[in-house]
């Protein structure tokens, strides 16, 4: 069959959200989210859906983790040295994010808040500025999804020290999480979520999760996505329904917590 797909940018995915929320429930109009949708709910004071209520989750499809990296100027070679250094010249190093309120942002922004560390956020307008920042050394520190991070850690422009999923990502096998870099409880990777409009038959929904879950057992299918430093999940959704509430909750108290607004 074919699909056509609908791009719809704004207010951080609320727009296309709203619109995938009020479709027919008939399983031909779906949404892909990503990690914006789990931190929403903590970052706007009114959302116009419900993230629990307004869709009938199909399948986590994958995940990419984040990935926090210095410029290879820096001395620190380990998450732990990172943390040594950061506490001895407090409001000197910065981390460069994709842009606030992403999961790379509140991965640094978790990571400060739990380690009481003296360190800023330098928000961009998303990953390609955040790692044009830390390679050019105007900023010493990132935090940021892995796929544009790769070429420039093969190439030694950008030093990894840690992903932040729960086990290491096969693009980067030498890279340690950060539970095993000694700080656990800091897992976040950026999902890749499908959702129909709440509604939609429960036959509907365990079909599409099928063939997607078949989809991505395709050996070309996983090399292509693997290459881009995705882990493939396909969850089923009752694992994404428990997902969506468990990240909802986790990312609105660390927005909270950090005092974290937008306009």
């Amino acid at each position: 069959q074919q699909f056509i797909v609908d791009n719809r940018a704004g207010a951080g995915g609320n727009i296309g959200a709203d619109m995938a929320a009020v479709a027919t429930p008939e399983g031909h109009t779906l949404i892909l989210v990503s990690s914006s949708f789990v931190v929403n709910p903590g970052l706007y004071a009114k959302l116009p859906y419900d993230p629990h209520k307004s869709f009938a989750p199909i399948s986590n499809l994958a995940a990419m983790p984040n990935v926090f990296v210095v410029h290879p100027s820096v001395s620190a070679k380990s998450m732990q040295e990172l943390v040594k250094l950061v506490r001895a010249s407090p409001k000197t190093f910065s981390f460069a994010t994709p842009g606030i309120g992403t999961t790379p942002d509140l991965s640094a922004v978790l990571l400060r808040l739990t380690l009481k560390l003296d360190a800023a956020s330098v928000p961009y307008n998303g990953a390609g500025p955040a790692v044009g920042a830390v390679v050019a050394n105007q900023v010493q520190l990132g935090s940021i999804a892995l796929p544009p991070t790769v070429p420039h850690i093969q190439a030694g422009r950008l030093r990894a020290l840690a992903v932040t999923s729960p086990k290491r990502s096969p693009v980067l096998s030498e890279v340690p999480t950060l539970a095993e870099a000694g700080f656990p409880g800091q897992e976040a990777d950026t999902i890749q979520a499908l959702l129909a409009p709440a509604g939609t038959p429960k036959a509907i929904v365990e079909r599409l999760y099928a063939e997607a879950a078949k989809v991505l057992a395709r050996a070309e299918i996983k090399e292509r996505i693997g290459g881009m430093g995705f882990d493939i999940l396909a969850s089923s959704p009752d694992a994404l329904a428990a997902q969506i509430r468990a990240e909802v909750a986790k990312w609105s108290k660390v927005v909270k917590d950090a005092g974290i607004q937008v306009e």
